[in-house]
């Protein structure tokens, strides 16, 4: 059980004290009236003992009494109806609530860290209530009254006379048959005199004189004169009189309201007051004597109240509450009239009252023995009753239901209750304890079960009460009565009586266990208040006990709750549920919680604590239930409707925030800009960016590498300090950290993830965003004033509306909501405002239209909905970068949300015209491009970078290379054709064109390209078309190729320099040709032109098409070379064919002479072999287009490789200069194009597609391949370690690059007639032509003294000899050609080898370094002939 203010030995003693009947003549009461008060509770502060009182037992023992009470009431001549205490009762239990402020008592028990209040007032409100409320009844004497004071006033015509009309009307009252109430404790009533005097308004003499003359005729002893109203009258007066009756008064508020209009005394056993404050004199005449009515009557006898009447008697009782807390007590009396009434009542007890009682004692003890003619007195033979044999008592089942026996009331069984009671209220309880046993066995042996039952009780009591505990407390005592009074005597009040008695008792025993099985024992259907309270009482037990049972507690909080709610305490209810909350929140048990939620909720509702209920309501909600979706729909409604009542409080207040649904803040997405038009027919809008794509960091990473590329070409290869990345879609994977920006008049769409966590759909309405918006002119000084969110500000920024958005149950679901802003500015979402509502059909609550009072005024039609927000607040990354920042937990900033509104931008729409989704590799395909600006000024510097410049081109920047319209050729090439002389054939058609035609090599970045737009500028709503031709990607498969647009506004803006477009082409190659080539030296050392440096090149074409792709054939239409250094002079096929046709996975050899051109620095020179009727001037576009960007790509890729040496190129310059002279001999610098024609079948129709491949050359006698040729990886490798910055760079050529210093060849008749017979040695002239490749002098060494030594070359050639001289040391300037005589001779026939000469060669500032021999590329075969 809870604490309580008293100990269980002063709430036992003040709920059993003597009874005193008082009397009042008219007069006296209209005396004690200035007061506000009646004479019964004018003496009721003074009714406590301050000294002790002594009186004797029987056995003339002197026996003490401390803290005596007695209680002073009205007459009653009517018993109280049960429905009028349970009023009482109630409203007892709802005045008294825990005080404002009180520091509750936290308790720790295990997890459990709860508030709990530590005293129930209430509670001991109701049982001090219930107690004094009691009916008196036949087999107890503790209600009786002992004595009756007669008070009479002084400035009456008569007293005396007045005070024998009232002792008669005593008299009348206790022996009359008349009157069966109240009970008087024995026949012969104490009689006590007292004279009111008016101090203030009577003659004192003669109320003395009265005074003298009663004391003749009562004895002193028997009568008393009582001055009051000393105080004069006087409102001035600052003298500050304590008012000792509020507090007895409060109490009993509950008497005096409006409510109780029938009541003429309210009484108590322990209170006897008339009405006290609001009644007139008039009414109150008659008053005093009119005993018919009990001031617990009801004005209607059902004892019945339904919570509704509560709820309206709680708000008067408040009321009453008040006004009688307003009213001024005891006016008219001072401090000396207190210690008057102190001392009256000290007088009473002294003189008159305590000797009555022990004068009845001594007369009751004395009848007993007497009757039952012992031989001593009861008290002397106690020993005896308990020392000798115990007869058994017979279990309360076996005993028959005698409840109905009633003893007369001179009977002596009941003369010994008499005696116990009387000792029992002067505090002896050792004698009391004596009497009740003996009177409990008479009892029993009778078998009056309800007299038994008495005795059980208040000997169980008395037993307690002993000093000294002589004896244990017998608890079984009690439970017996208990059980008697309830099982058998069908009388709960007394079981009640009993059960807060002992429970109080074993309370005070630490016995908490024991107790809370007897308070939980007792409740019942019968009362609800009862067991809401008894329930309480017992969860404090299992909280308070040595180890708390914490979850016992939380239970039988709910159970009090629960029958809190049932008897109409709302208040206390909610707060039985509150208190057990403690114990089930946040531990897993979420019906449990649910359930105390759902009726906290409806408590405060009930309470008009809508905030709280609200609260309530809304955990159910977010918490993950695990109600049945019915269940879930009915905690929504409820939600909706508190929400409701909630919102009509406060109208014009902040919208408040709602549970529901679940935001997924992180989610959130930003997108800034148009929504991207669909593809009309063949037109193909830019892919850009969308809200459907999903987030790549990999792809964003390169389209911001893209971007980076082109703003450092446009600001001369710097970015800008201030450069910030365009980010069209923001994210949580983005880059947030700053502002971004948006522009005026472009939409802002915000994409907001929602959660339904319910079984139950939820249908949001009218949903729209939260912003705040601060108005800016930038560039302008001044900055405009903050105007907070307005939906009517649609000047400023126009808000789109969703107006009905339905999320099914558990699903999540976006919603994309957009903001056009009309204004420059800052401007900030806050979140989303929207109507919550249910799906199912309109319900309405508690018979009210739940249409009623809805904030917005609109009533959705399938279900209730109430108007709310919910903020979207964005935690931002957590920093980890200072020491400080990763050794705490901290977060930057997320700016999504916060755009800029920017100047009025440009925009451009990008549409592509018949792009192709397939290709072979190395297709051309000509498509159209459109640009048009959608916006209201106009675009310029309008560039396209990709990480693939090599797949397309706009042409060239010369129209004459540049056809728009390509119908004039053959099949609508799209290639600039020429139609060609047949006898042209095989021979080279020369042109030339210089890179900066086709922006390669103008020192900016090749993957940039300018496009060509006319005049440069493109005017709000132009639009224009322009070629665009595609060559299909080299390697097969799906290829992703990315544009990034970019343009600017003429007018430059100080927050936005520029925008950009993305596309995204998706290609898929197949399978087309492969191309392998070699260039090697020709033997021939002159040629046409009579020079002296020629090669030749073979190209081997095969076809790896696959048949899937329907290509029937590939011709071979044109070889072209392109080269600043070399040319294609003439095909050496010996094939007749014109064309040369490769069918799937045929393979064909073409060779041709390359001949050195003219240097020349700028321009490459193109040289066309046509095989077929036209010619494809290479270097016009996009044939030129595309080699050009194929150059370019193929140096980037060797400058890559090259540059990591570059950090070691100083070291030993003249030495790598050396050794670079002889590297250039070997180098070639010789680009071949390919250009051919496939013939494809597709829906039984022929298609004619071109393309063309691309070989660079770069070395003499090294394969040189279309594609870039893989390297299969061994499966294992070794682990290699090595140093990338101290690679060497190649200190000696490779012998390949010496041998190619010097070029041989030798002049010779290919056979030779000679006739031995004549001269037996044949000699032969042969020239040794020497040619220096490089551009250096180089020393050159001839030996001629070589001999074949295998044996097999002696066989098959045979043995000749170099006449003359053997070595030759010549010198050879750059490029020159040297020519040496030499001599053959011959002794006979056969077929000889002449290329036996060994050549050496140095540079002539060498010593013996790269000496090497150089080898002939091929066996100089003569013929020596006899004749």
């Amino acid at each position: 059980m809870a604490q309580c203010v008293q100990s269980v030995q002063e709430f036992i003693q003040d709920s059993f004290v003597p009874l005193v009947a008082a009397l009042c003549s008219e007069e006296a009461e209209r005396l004690t009236r200035r007061n506000n008060l009646s004479f019964a509770e004018l003496v009721r502060p003074f009714c406590r003992l301050t000294s002790e009182v002594h009186m004797r037992d029987p056995n003339n023992q002197l026996h003490i009494i401390k803290n005596l009470k007695i209680a002073v009431n009205n007459i009653i001549t009517h018993p109280p109806q049960p429905g009028a205490i349970r009023k009482l009762l109630h409203d007892v239990v709802s005045v008294s609530q825990p005080a404002e402020g009180l520091v509750a008592n936290v308790i720790t028990a295990g997890d459990y860290d709860l508030n709990i209040s530590a005293t129930t007032p209430w509670f001991e409100s109701y049982r001090e209530c219930f107690l004094q409320s009691m009916p008196a009844s036949d087999h107890e004497f503790l209600n009786h009254y002992v004595a009756c004071m007669l008070v009479v006033s002084s400035s009456e015509p008569d007293p005396v006379e007045q005070f024998l009309k009232l002792s008669q009307e005593q008299h009348r009252i206790q022996h009359s048959s008349e009157y069966s109430y109240p009970k008087w404790f024995i026949p012969n009533t104490l009689k006590y005199y007292v004279l009111l005097h008016d101090v203030s308004t009577g003659e004192e003499q003669r109320a003395d004189s009265i005074y003298e003359e009663m004391k003749q005729r009562y004895g002193t002893q028997g009568c008393y004169l009582l001055k009051i109203n000393s105080r004069v009258s006087n409102r001035g007066a600052d003298e500050q009189i304590p008012d000792p009756w509020s507090q007895y008064l409060q109490k009993n508020t509950i008497q005096n309201q409006d409510c109780y209009e029938d009541y003429t005394v309210v009484s108590n056993k322990n209170t006897d007051h008339l009405i006290s404050d609001g009644i007139d004199s008039e009414i109150k005449d008659g008053l005093s004597n009119n005993f018919k009515t009990h001031p617990l009557q009801l004005d209607h006898p059902s004892g019945s109240l339904d919570s509704t009447d509560y709820m309206k008697a709680s708000t008067s009782l408040q009321d009453s509450k008040k006004s009688n807390s307003g009213t001024p007590h005891g006016a008219c009396l001072t401090l000396t009239d207190h210690d008057r009434i102190r001392q009256f009542i000290q007088e009473f007890t002294f003189r008159g009252l305590l000797p009555h009682i022990e004068k009845t004692i001594r007369q009751l003890n004395d009848q007993l023995i007497s009757r039952k003619g012992l031989s001593r007195s009861l008290f002397s033979a106690t020993k005896k009753w308990f020392s000798g044999s115990k007869v058994p008592e017979k279990s309360i089942n076996e005993l028959k239901n005698t409840s109905g026996l009633l003893y007369p009331p001179e009977a002596p069984e009941l003369q010994i209750r008499k005696m116990a009671d009387l000792c029992f209220l002067v505090q002896h309880y050792e004698l009391a304890y004596s009497c009740y046993h003996t009177a409990k066995k008479d009892f029993l042996n009778d078998q009056a079960m309800l007299y038994a039952a008495g005795a059980l009780e208040m000997a169980a009591v008395s037993a307690f009460l002993q000093p000294g505990a002589p004896r244990p407390y017998p608890a079984h005592y009690m439970e017996t009565a208990i059980q008697t009074y309830r099982d058998i005597c069908k009388n709960m009040v007394l079981a009640e009586r009993c059960v807060l008695l002992s429970a109080e008792i074993l309370k005070s025993q630490s016995k908490y266990s024991e107790a809370a099985a007897l308070l939980i024992r007792l409740t019942s259907e019968d009362s609800d208040l009862r067991s809401a309270l008894l329930l309480e009482q017992a969860a404090h037990c299992f909280i308070n006990m040595r180890s708390p049972m914490v979850r016992k507690f939380a239970f039988h909080m709910i159970l009090a709750g629960h029958r809190f709610s049932k008897a109409g305490q709302k208040k206390h209810a909610l707060r039985c549920y509150c208190q057990a909350m403690q114990v089930y929140k946040g531990k897993g048990w979420s019906l449990a919680e649910d359930h105390i939620n759902f009726t906290i909720g409806r408590q405060s509702f009930t309470l008009r604590q809508l905030d709280n209920a609200v609260s309530a309501f809304r955990h159910i909600l977010i918490n993950d239930s695990k109600q049945p979706p019915a269940q879930q729909g009915a905690f929504l409604r409820e939600y909706l409707y508190v929400y409701k009542n909630a919102t009509q409080l406060s109208p014009d207040g902040p919208l408040p925030q709602l549970p529901l649904p679940y935001i997924n803040s992180s989610a959130t997405r930003v997108f800034f800009g148009h929504d991207r038009r669909p593809a009309e027919g063949e037109k193909q809008a830019a892919t850009h960016v969308s809200l459907d794509q999903e987030y790549d960091s990999e792809s964003s990473q390169q389209w911001k590498e893209l971007e980076e590329q082109v703003v450092s070409v446009i600001n001369k290869g710097t970015i800008p300090s201030n450069f910030q990345p365009t980010q069209f879609c923001l994210n949580r994977y983005s880059d947030n950290s700053k502002f971004p920006l948006a522009v005026i008049e472009e939409p802002i769409t915000v994409e907001v993830s929602f959660r339904n966590p319910l079984k139950v759909p939820l249908l949001l309405t009218d949903l729209s965003l939260l912003w705040k918006f601060q108005p800016k002119e930038f560039g302008a000084k001044h900055d405009g004033e903050t105007k907070e969110r307005g939906m009517c500000d649609e000047d400023m920024v126009g808000t789109e509306a969703i107006a009905e958005f339905l999320i099914n149950s558990e699903e999540t679901k976006v919603a994309r909501l957009k903001l056009f802003p009309h204004q420059t500015g800052e401007l900030h979402i806050l979140g989303v405002v929207y109507n919550l509502g249910t799906v199912q059909g309109a319900v309405s609550l508690d018979g009210i239209d739940p249409s009623i009072g809805l904030q917005t005024g609109k009533f959705v039609s399938n279900g209730l909905s109430v108007r709310g927000r919910q903020d979207l607040e964005i935690q931002g990354p957590r920093l980890n970068n200072t020491k400080e920042e990763k050794t705490s937990i901290k977060y930057g900033p997320d700016r999504r949300l916060d755009p800029i509104i920017t100047e009025e931008m440009p925009l451009l729409e990008v549409f592509f015209i018949n792009f192709p989704t397939g290709l072979l590799c190395g297709e051309i395909r000509k498509a159209y491009v459109e640009f048009v600006n959608v916006s209201k000024c106009p675009l310029t510097a309008l560039k396209v970078v990709s990480k693939h410049p090599e797949f397309f081109t706009f042409g060239g920047n010369t129209a004459v290379l540049t056809p728009l319209s390509p119908s004039a050729s053959e099949n609508c090439s799209a290639y600039k054709t020429v139609v060609t002389d047949p006898t042209s054939v095989r021979t080279a058609l020369l042109s030339s064109a210089s890179s900066a035609d086709f922006g390669i090599g103008t020192g900016g970045s090749p993957e940039v390209i300018q496009v060509p737009l006319p005049d440069a500028v493109l005017l709000p709503g132009a639009s224009v078309q322009l070629p665009m031709w595609l060559r299909g990607p080299d390697e097969e498969g799906v290829h992703e190729i990315n544009f990034l647009f970019y343009y600017e506004s003429i007018k430059k803006h100080s927050k936005m320099c520029h925008r950009v477009l993305r596309h995204t082409a998706v290609i898929c190659t197949s399978r087309s040709l492969h191309i392998r080539a070699t260039v090697c030296r020709s033997n021939a050392l002159g040629d046409e032109e009579g020079r002296g440096d020629n090669m030749l090149l073979f190209v081997d074409v095969e076809n790896i098409n696959t048949s899937e792709t329907g290509v029937k054939e590939f011709h071979i239409v044109q070889v072209s070379s392109n080269s600043k250094h070399w040319k294609l002079q003439k095909s050496v096929n010996i094939s007749g064919d014109k064309d040369t046709k490769l069918a799937s996975r045929e393979r064909a050899k073409l060779c041709f002479k390359a001949v050195r051109c003219k240097n020349s620095e700028e321009n490459y020179t193109f040289a066309d072999i046509v095989f077929g009727n036209e010619q494809i001037v290479s270097s016009a576009s996009p044939c030129g287009d595309f080699f050009f960007q194929s150059l370019s790509s193929e140096f980037k890729r060797t400058h890559v490789q090259s540059h990591t040496h570059a950090s070691q190129r100083a070291v030993k310059q003249s030495f790598d200069e050396t050794v670079r002279l002889i590297q250039r001999c070997s180098e070639v610098d010789l680009n071949i194009v390919v250009l051919w024609k496939a013939y494809v079948v597709e829906d039984n129709k022929q298609l004619i597609l071109e393309g063309q491949h691309h070989v660079a050359l770069n070395t003499i006698g090294k394969e040189a391949f279309s594609f870039p040729q893989k390297q299969e990886l061994p499966e294992t490798v070794l682990l290699k370690f090595f140093r990338p910055e101290n690679t060497p760079v190649p200190a000696r050529p490779t012998p390949e690059q010496l041998s190619n210093l010097i070029k041989t060849s030798l002049h010779y008749p290919e056979s030779f007639n000679h006739s031995f017979h004549q001269k037996s040695l044949c000699l032969v002239p042969v020239t040794l032509l020497l040619s220096n490749c490089s551009q250096a002098v180089v020393d050159v060494m001839i030996d001629l003294r070589h001999k074949p030594t295998s044996s097999e070359a002696l066989e098959i050639h045979g043995s000749f000899t170099w006449l003359g001289q053997t070595q030759y040391k010549l010198q050879l300037k750059g490029q020159e050609v040297y020519s040496l005589q030499l001599k053959a001779c011959f002794v006979h026939t056969g077929v000889y080898n002449l290329g036996t000469p060994r050549v050496f060669a140095k540079l002539v500032d060498q010593v013996t370094l790269f000496e090497t021999s150089q080898q002939n590329s091929m066996p100089a075969l003569i013929i020596i002939n006899n004749i």
